[in-house]
């Protein structure tokens, strides 16, 4: 089977649009001209819809990861203390770039497949009589868990503390409300193989004005991550170094069609695409990592059924339907699968991939019956179209 014909179901990279695609292959320009200043004002006031955000944005050629790390050497100093919340992989990731750009991180760790508990942020940050914590770093969909952490109890636990709060909003952001100006939120950033519909190589990192001011006397090393910089080239329509042309064309396509739904139809979409592989898998008889009340709009994360390890179950869904899930990661590998639902994921192709889930739990054993879990699906498509 070829890779056109895959169900790409995974937390990133997610499909992308035909339009997109086409998009992407538009010819080159001058990076300095007139064109590339009208394109970069028109997709920054788009991303920061998306954001729903009048804060200062910036667009860097990177994967998530590398917005985490601009967050970081932007806005924190070597030896400042930083709260780190954790809930899995990459809140442990957030906390790890810290420490390595010098911050002294102190980590408030959480069950895997659980949100954190905002009262317990509350309880440090209430300790903190001096005010000595600079930021505080938190995971606003932590990918490998399925778990989404609430972002606003957690500002508000905040209280009036001067703490930077900075989010690591990659995977969840359009797919799920962040509305970074009304929640107060200091920096947040993201990725553009997400929700935004496109390839991996952008991402994108906001700054409120309180961050743009504490960043002027960030005391950490930088130079491709240069917020100053960035901003400095941005006002005259232009970049710091080359940036990448053609995911820029496929980043006004894709605000373009985000945009024409409405960022209210697009967390709507998300929502049901999430409903239909949790209804799915719990009518078959498995078990979603996480509880209903903290589950993501971005991917699912099922627990492998005892005696059908969940690597086998991705391996024979790939090689007999093409069906491309996630594993587990760490400590969760070969325990759990994780089925992406976002970015341009159609409710059918879900529901053709938990047709195909039944048919390998069926044949390996698994006390089932096929149409077990895929009626119950049906059953929300038609209960959507009576709405």
């Amino acid at each position: 089977m070829t890779v056109e014909q895959q169900y790409l179901l995974l937390p990133g990279p997610t499909p992308v649009p035909t339009s997109v695609l086409r998009a992407l292959s538009k010819p080159m320009i001058n990076h300095r001209g007139p064109e590339f200043k009208e394109l970069i004002e028109e997709v920054t006031e788009g991303v920061k819809k998306i954001y729903q955000t009048n804060n200062e944005l910036v667009i860097f050629p990177a994967a998530g990861t590398g917005a985490m790390e601009a967050a970081i050497v932007n806005f924190i100093s070597p030896g400042d203390k930083v709260l780190a919340i954790s809930i899995g992989v990459f809140g442990d990731r957030f906390a790890k770039i810290a420490a390595e750009f010098g911050a002294d991180v102190h980590k408030l760790d959480f069950p895997w497949g659980q949100q954190a508990d905002p009262n317990m942020v509350r309880d440090v940050i209430t300790q903190d009589k001096d005010h000595q914590i600079k930021a505080v770093l938190v995971t606003h969909n932590e990918t490998s868990t399925g778990v989404v952490n609430d972002i606003k109890a957690i500002k508000d636990a905040l209280g009036n503390h001067p703490a930077l709060l900075m989010v690591d909003a990659v995977s969840g952001l359009g797919a799920m409300n962040l509305p970074t100006d009304e929640w107060g939120l200091d920096v947040v950033v993201s990725g553009s193989q997400k929700a935004f519909m496109l390839p991996p190589g952008l991402s994108f990192m906001s700054a409120s004005p309180r961050a743009i001011e504490i960043s002027k006397n960030c005391k950490n090393h930088k130079f491709y991550w240069d917020l100053d910089s960035a901003l400095k080239y941005l006002r005259k329509g232009q970049t710091p170094y080359t940036p990448a042309l053609s995911l820029f064309y496929g980043l006004q396509e894709a605000l373009k069609l985000l945009l024409d739904e409405g960022l209210e139809n697009v967390i709507k979409r998300h929502k049901f695409c999430r409903d239909l592989v949790r209804t799915g898998v719990k009518a078959m008889g498995l078990n979603p990592l996480a509880d209903d009340a903290v589950a993501s709009s971005s991917l699912t994360s099922v627990l492998a059924p005892e005696g059908i390890g969940a690597n086998k179950i991705r391996k024979l869904l790939l090689d007999r339907f093409g069906v491309v899930v996630a594993g587990g990661q760490q400590k969760l590998d070969d325990v759990i699968f994780r089925i992406g639902h976002l970015g341009f994921v159609r409710p059918l192709d879900l529901l053709a991939a938990l047709a195909a889930l039944e048919i390998v739990l069926y044949e390996n054993g698994y006390p089932i019956k096929i149409g077990q879990g895929t009626n119950k699906v049906q059953e929300l498509f038609v209960k959507k179209e009576e709405a």
